[in-house]
């Protein structure tokens, strides 16, 4: 399994599920439901960690740039993952409700999780701080390290950030797959999964549409910006667009953003400032993907989804999401917390969520790494260089 890539992995994990709920006997559903219980533990038990050693060390390099050229990319940048996600919110409102049933997946229960089988024992792994707790201490120590420009607590927060990403590369993306094989497994057994299944197929249609759409008004704008055809200088970003699908990272992507913004005609060194900078904090698409995927399954559990609720998420999104790893779902792990504390996700719901959003995990990061291009050409004709 180890030559598959995540993305084949989720789709062989679904389809397993799928047959495993409609022939396995309730006792093997309730096992793979134990080890679900576990594992969502173990994730709720992450998340504060995660949290911290995802923003914390983001925030404190947000520090280390060029004054006037860093206030104004990360505003662009900040400003462009906003404004998707405010657009993805308004668009789901409208299309979603044409092919999704508001709480088809209650199956008239109490709530969601009272319609599947349950585990034959809970294993209980409190968090060790709040969500809001955490994120106060990210932005604490984040800001402290850009402050004071001191070395320890610096050198200690990357090595934490090390060690959250290694619990996410080698214990948690590896376990997805079996996490979600017996989410599914569960929801067939419950008689649901042809809802989901309905459902991922039509909201991951709509997501992608949604990503052209945002990448080309980007381009339009950056086009009118710089004084170039928008379609050539987008053109020139097609191998990082592609590079991005398969690497699902856009840290791994870097080298041939890079490459293309230059031959965009951006300045060098504006180029080398803003594509690393924006891979972290820039993150159009995959907020586009999240606002989308959170509102279906919200509406598919009978949930109020309203401007009023997603707004804020979507502003706490572009600041959580921050220096999230370049590994497959950094986004989406980074999330959970907010899911939780926000919307109010239950466990099933987050898992749930994340094999939604995983599945077009790479396309978000691909747009994500498209649009990067468009805020250094934004940035290089403010700066004062033409093109």
């Amino acid at each position: 399994m180890k030559k598959f890539g995540l993305l084949p992995k989720l789709l062989i994990a679904i389809g397993i599920g799928i047959l495993l709920g409609n022939f396995a006997s309730k006792n093997l559903i309730k096992l793979l439901a134990t080890f679900n219980g576990i594992f969502g533990n173990f994730l709720g038990f992450a998340i504060p960690l995660i949290i911290i050693g995802f923003v914390a060390p983001g925030i404190g390099d947000l520090g280390n740039g060029a004054g006037k050229l860093l206030a104004i990319t990360a505003g662009f940048a900040y400003l462009s993952t906003i404004i998707s996600g405010s657009f993805a919110f308004f668009t789901s409102s409208i299309v979603l409700p044409k092919f999704l049933t508001p709480g088809s997946l209650t199956m008239n229960a109490a709530n969601p999780e009272d319609a599947l089988v349950h585990p034959f024992f809970n294993v209980d792994m409190p968090p060790i701080m709040g969500v809001m707790t955490a994120l106060l201490i990210a932005f604490t120590i984040g800001l402290g390290i850009a402050a004071i420009k001191g070395d320890t607590i610096k050198k200690f927060m990357y090595e934490f950030q090390q060690i959250i990403e290694k619990v996410i590369s080698n214990i948690i993306i590896p376990l997805l797959p079996f996490h979600i094989l017996g989410i599914f497994a569960n929801m067939t057994f419950a008689g649901q999964v042809a809802t989901i299944m309905s459902v991922f197929a039509r909201v991951f249609v709509m997501i992608i549409v949604l990503h052209f759409i945002i990448i080309i008004i980007q381009y339009m704008i950056a086009g009118t910006v710089g004084g170039r055809n928008p379609f050539s200088l987008l053109k020139n970003m097609i191998p990082a667009y592609f590079t991005a699908i398969g690497t699902q990272s856009s840290a791994a992507t870097i080298p041939v953003t890079l490459r293309q913004t230059k031959f965009n005609g951006v300045n060098e060194g504006i180029a080398e400032f803003v594509i690393p900078l924006c891979a972290t904090i820039h993150l159009s698409g995959s907020t586009i993907t999240l606002t989308s995927c959170a509102m279906a399954v919200m509406m598919l559990n009978g949930l109020t989804v309203s401007f009023s609720t997603m707004f804020p998420f979507i502003l706490m999104l572009g600041v959580t999401m921050v220096a999230a790893p370049g590994v497959p779902g950094g986004a989406v792990m980074a999330a959970l917390g907010l899911l939780e504390t926000m919307l109010g996700f239950t466990p099933t719901l987050t898992s749930l969520m994340i094999a939604l959003y995983l599945t077009q995990d790479s396309f978000g990061t691909a747009c994500n790494v498209t649009g990067d291009g468009a805020i250094a050409i934004m940035v290089n004709r403010i700066s004062g260089h033409k093109l």
